[in-house]
């Protein structure tokens, strides 16, 4: 070996091949690309491209990646109103970015939705953010969490609705004349937006009805 050659390093690389946030978009990407039943640690360790032993090294099991998967996608949603701003209009701002954020990964809503937030840090974070503003704002402890999933229920579906495709209620006139009138006078304009814009509205003047009625 000449002087001008280097030896060649031995050992571990100076990065890790694996990651938290590796692992979790790829878990993503695997969900997004063939669904959650395709979701397993083998699958996962080849869509990473190791062997599912240095999976294992990062992970410890399907449970604990549910959990990375949920704080993952709840880090795009923003509940930093409930700080700063009315119960209402927090509620509204963090109901409009969390149907954003799971508009985006629709596949994922029947996942998350039945996932226990123990685990997942940030995802804590943000409940217990909305929980304080919902408090402060003048809800009874008891129902806090009523209001929450209530809210989260028309979220989710609204952002299932979101990735439907536009022909969905599309009928022959003949079959259904007034039902195919209807769905043509949306034509031209964001359906699933409106129709959540709309329901939106509804449960919050609701909620703002109840509150008003137990307030002595």
């Amino acid at each position: 070996m000449t002087s001008s050659e280097q030896p060649r390093r031995r050992g571990r690389p100076t990065a890790p091949l694996l990651s938290q946030e590796k692992i979790t978009s790829a878990a993503v990407e695997l969900i997004e690309l063939r669904g959650y039943s395709a979701l397993t640690m083998a699958a996962l360790a080849r869509q990473l491209g190791v062997a599912p032993s240095a999976l294992y090294n990062h992970v410890s099991n399907k449970h604990q990646l549910l959990r990375w998967i949920q704080d993952h996608v709840n880090r795009e949603i923003d509940c930093s109103d409930f700080e700063v701003r009315p119960w209402d209009a927090a509620l509204e701002a963090w109901a409009h970015s969390y149907r954003d954020a799971y508009a985006r990964h629709s596949l994922l809503v029947p996942v998350i939705a039945v996932t226990p937030i123990a685990g997942s840090p940030h995802t804590v974070a943000m409940y217990e953010k909305v929980a304080a503003g919902l408090r402060a704002g003048g809800w009874p402890d008891d129902q806090v969490m009523d209001v929450v999933v209530a809210v989260e229920s028309f979220v989710l579906g609204s952002a299932l609705d979101a990735a439907a495709p536009d022909d969905i209620f599309d009928v022959p006139a003949d079959q259904a004349p007034v039902l195919a009138r209807v769905v043509g006078a949306r034509v031209g304009r964001d359906a699933a937006r409106a129709a959540f814009d709309l329901g939106l509205a509804t449960v919050l003047a609701g909620l703002r009805d109840r509150l008003r009625a137990l307030t002595p």
